[in-house]
């Protein structure tokens, strides 16, 4: 009689399930999986070390490029971690357009992670459903900052800007003419706030649509209830956060647990899971973006009323204004010191964290009083979720490895560093 033998296949990292660069080597018995090893660093670019050589604010646009799918959050933390240094007091409306910017991060990171979730299981429709939605927030984000992904737009001591008076129109085209250009203008014609009050409005509608779709599909269902089971132990031994601890029904997220900012002061709940499978993660995401249009709302009518200044007074830390700085010989000096030499951050650690829409992501940061960090380490949500693929695939078939990877949220991005 033959004798049976395991099955070895390559899984990635040109697979577009993969969400990257993921080689997957796969064990196969028959087309149950038998063991997974994940190969990951094919997107090493040494982030932590080129911090070393560069001034403070220089790496501030390497840590857009970390997750790129949650740009400002990751910037969130490595400000948090120098302001830390630092003792800054950020101003009360730099705190809330920080809180209200991660908060659209999360929307515009769940949203590509349903869209490619969906398309990896099969469902085309949600993902062009999705992206609808996920463009007007790239908008928001260009209006702000200049650009639609790599913002840099938070700084050391506050945010680069205040939020813009005017978003960017749809121009008359072969496409379109002046008047179907006119209706997809017609909620840009105020400011950045008035554009975003209106998106709060219709995304929960957007929403519904897609759990329409979805949450009560039979086939949706078929491919994640019951598949990639943690449980609560086993997620919090191997280092699970954000909805994938909660998706297990542990009920611990730092913006309620540790707030920073102005997370205190606003209302809203935490989704949290029972089954600790792909289908109650998906549930959990899908909640925490109706949750975060909420905390939007809030900061929203918050700005409306409290004008003020969105970066700290300390010329040491935050460039003077352009103004100033062209008739005052002393403003072109800090700025010119600030840019070229950049800030001295006083000898220490710090540690801060975010809950980042994929979960804790947090810088440590080491200063020996130069002007460059000593040591930059950054933790990385994903990296504890992809550790984690080998046993929760394991007695599963190939079809629900997909699955799997999808529920992880995984962006190499940050995995590799």
């Amino acid at each position: 009689m033959a004798e049976i033998k395991n099955y070895t296949m390559n899984f990635g990292p040109q697979h577009p399930s993969a969400h990257g660069v993921l080689r997957l080597v796969l064990e196969l018995d028959g087309e149950v999986i038998e063991r997974a090893d994940p190969h990951i660093g094919l997107l090493h670019r040494g982030t932590e070390k080129l911090a070393e050589h560069k001034t403070y604010l220089q790496s501030l646009p390497y840590m857009d490029r970390l997750d790129y799918v949650s740009m400002m959050c990751n910037e969130h933390a490595y400000v948090m971690a120098i302001e830390k240094l630092l003792a800054l007091e950020v101003p009360l409306r730099a705190q809330y357009i920080r809180v209200m910017f991660d908060e659209i991060t999360r929307v515009m990171n769940h949203l590509l992670w349903l869209g490619a979730h969906a398309l990896d299981i099969g469902a085309m429709t949600v993902f062009l459903y999705a992206f609808r939605e996920r463009e007007d927030l790239m908008d928001v984000y260009e209006a702000v900052s200049g650009a639609r992904l790599h913002a840099a737009y938070y700084r050391p001591g506050g945010v680069y800007r205040d939020l813009p008076d005017s978003m960017p129109m749809y121009q008359a085209s072969k496409i379109h003419n002046a008047k179907a250009v006119k209706k997809m203008n017609e909620n840009r014609e105020g400011s950045l706030l008035d554009f975003m009050e209106d998106f709060t409005t219709r995304f929960p509608i957007c929403v519904d649509e897609y759990e329409t779709l979805l949450t009560d599909n039979r086939i949706w269902k078929q491919r994640t209830v019951g598949i990639g089971v943690v449980t609560p132990e086993r997620a919090l031994a191997m280092g699970f956060s954000g909805p994938m601890l909660r998706g297990s029904g542990i009920v611990w997220d730092l913006r309620k647990k540790q707030p920073y900012e102005v997370y205190d002061r606003i209302d809203f709940d935490i989704p949290v899971g029972v089954e600790g499978d792909c289908y109650d993660r998906y549930l959990v995401r899908v909640e925490e973006m109706r949750q975060s249009n909420r905390i939007i709302k809030q900061c929203i009518s918050w700005l409306r009323q409290n004008p003020g200044p969105v970066i700290v007074n300390n010329f040491k830390v935050a460039p003077p204004k352009r103004e100033s700085m062209k008739q005052n010989m002393e403003e072109l000096i800090h700025h010119f010191k600030l840019f070229t030499e950049g800030m001295h951050v006083p000898s220490g650690e710090a540690y801060a964290a975010v809950e980042h829409p994929k979960g804790e992501f947090g810088i440590y940061v080491i200063s020996d009083g130069a002007n460059k960090p000593y040591r930059l380490k950054i933790r990385a949500p994903g990296f504890a979720h992809i550790a984690a693929l080998d046993e929760m695939v394991r007695g599963h078939m190939i079809a629900d490895v997909v699955a799997i990877i999808g529920t992880q949220d995984i962006v190499f991005g940050e995995v590799d560093r």
